[in-house]
């Protein structure tokens, strides 16, 4: 290529090395290169960026040390490209980042030649898949139960009890607070049923007037009533052979609540309107927080109608009762927004730590949601800080001493609650719900001073 002077492009004049490395450099997927016994020859900018590691620490590495794939000790495919000289295109696979957190990723290979066209190694390009990932969960909303994050006792117990619950078809309610994922359980309920291939329909029974309400369920025939001039699919036959999700269902007015028990007793229904009776293959999953039993005896909820979708009962605790799980959830909704709002936030400071860690939640696992995505929205370097928090945001009850680390944090949250307990060390470690011995560990590691008399002594003392 010339200039239109006749003059060579200086551009022509680098060492085609050079020319290589410009190139490589300026694409926006991670780029890659081994030699014959699978060491680093290249390494992008990109790939830096989405891994996490230098290239001069990946320089020289095995592949797999850098990228520990899915893939990388049973199929690699890099590997069967170098070996039959066939490409692999765009095969989905999994990285671990300097983190060691799985990034899900998009790899391409073909033969990386020398300038007489043989075989010197493997050339492979991978794209980062999260975002796309993050914005196909939203849009689909499938969840699983690796989205259902704790180490909770109360939540681990029902994890464990979802496959069994799945395979069944009795009907599931299930209680808790608003906010606490009630939905988030039902969806992972039908995800591992055998219905999971068919649809997943939710209504919020608490969500429409009364005299919509049932033309929602059931639909309408042409005709049923003024403006109604085609007919409507109601969500029972929009989840045909799938799952049907009554949230809210303490809301549900009288009326429809003998229309929805003879539907749980008989399998059938009619659209408004119609003549022609509707087999009703799905299964119910009921959710509600209010409390039922208590409506029953003040006759605003049917006795029969209860008993019928309290097969199986699932109760969902509320997140202050669950305070572990918060800086679980933080660092999973920061990874979260960090890649729907393509920001690089790596975590929260002590500061901010400890005033998420004193608030009681009162919108649970969806306000703290909102707290992280406004935290990120807003926050201008790699670390949430306390004033990136929404301003309305302060500690409840005791206020922490400031903490200079992640071991701080726990310390003084530990002793707001030994503190809360009168020191009683068993009434606490069931309040953190661990056991003892594990409280033990971490007030002699965390340096905890105790009082000579806890609140258990204390109390003998005075009987």
């Amino acid at each position: 290529m010339r200039k239109k002077n006749g003059t060579p492009s200086p551009f022509l004049d680098e060492p085609t090395s050079e020319r290589f490395e410009a190139v490589i450099h300026s694409i926006s997927d991670g780029v890659f290169t081994v030699d014959p016994e699978w060491r680093i020859t290249c390494f992008n900018r990109a790939a830096e960026e989405i891994t996490g590691i230098s290239r001069s620490k990946a320089m020289g590495q095995k592949c797999y040390e850098i990228f520990r794939s899915n893939i990388c000790k049973e199929v690699c495919a890099i590997r069967y490209t170098i070996e039959t000289g066939k490409p692999v295109i765009n095969l989905m696979v999994y990285i671990t980042d300097s983190r060691g957190i799985q990034i899900p990723v998009s790899i391409s290979t073909a033969l990386f030649r020398n300038k007489k066209g043989e075989p010197i190694g493997g050339v492979a390009t991978f794209r980062d898949l999260r975002q796309m990932e993050e914005l196909r969960k939203k849009i689909t909303k499938r969840y699983s139960l690796g989205d259902i994050i704790s180490k909770n006792r109360k939540i681990r117990h029902i994890l464990d009890l979802l496959p069994t619950i799945a395979a069944s078809e009795s009907s599931v309610l299930i209680t808790g607070e608003s906010g606490t994922g009630k939905e988030l359980f039902a969806r992972a309920l039908h995800n591992l049923s055998g219905r999971a291939e068919k649809p997943f329909i939710a209504i919020n029974c608490g969500g429409f007037p009364e005299a919509l309400i049932e033309s929602e369920l059931f639909g309408y025939e042409a005709g049923a009533f003024t403006g109604a001039t085609k007919a409507k699919p109601g969500r029972f036959k929009l989840a045909e052979g799938g799952t049907l999700f009554l949230d809210e269902i303490g809301d549900l007015p009288p009326l429809l609540q003998v229309k929805l028990l003879r539907v749980l007793q008989e399998k059938t229904y009619e659209p408004l309107g119609g003549v022609q009776t509707l087999k009703a293959d799905v299964r119910i999953i009921a959710a509600t927080h209010r409390d039922l039993k208590a409506m029953v005896a003040k006759g605003t909820f049917r006795e029969d109608l209860y008993y019928r979708i309290n097969v199986i009962r699932l109760e969902i605790p509320p997140l202050r009762e669950r305070m572990e799980d918060v800086p679980l959830l933080i660092k999973h909704f920061i990874q979260l927004y960090s890649t729907l709002h393509d920001k690089e936030i790596s975590g929260i400071s002590p500061q901010a730590l400890n005033i998420l860690m004193s608030y009681e939640y009162p919108g649970n696992v969806r306000e703290l949601n909102n707290i992280i995505e406004h935290a990120c929205v807003l926050c201008p370097t790699s670390l949430i800080r306390a004033k990136d928090l929404p301003d309305w945001l302060s500690p409840s009850g005791e206020n922490f001493e400031k903490a200079s680390s992640w071991e701080e944090v726990e310390k003084q949250y530990i002793i707001s609650v030994l503190r809360k307990n009168n020191w009683n060390r068993l009434a606490t470690a069931n309040e953190l719900k661990i056991h003892k011995t594990t409280l033990f560990r971490k007030i002699k590691k965390l340096g905890i001073e105790l009082p000579s008399l806890d609140g258990r002594s204390a109390k003998k003392r005075l009987g």
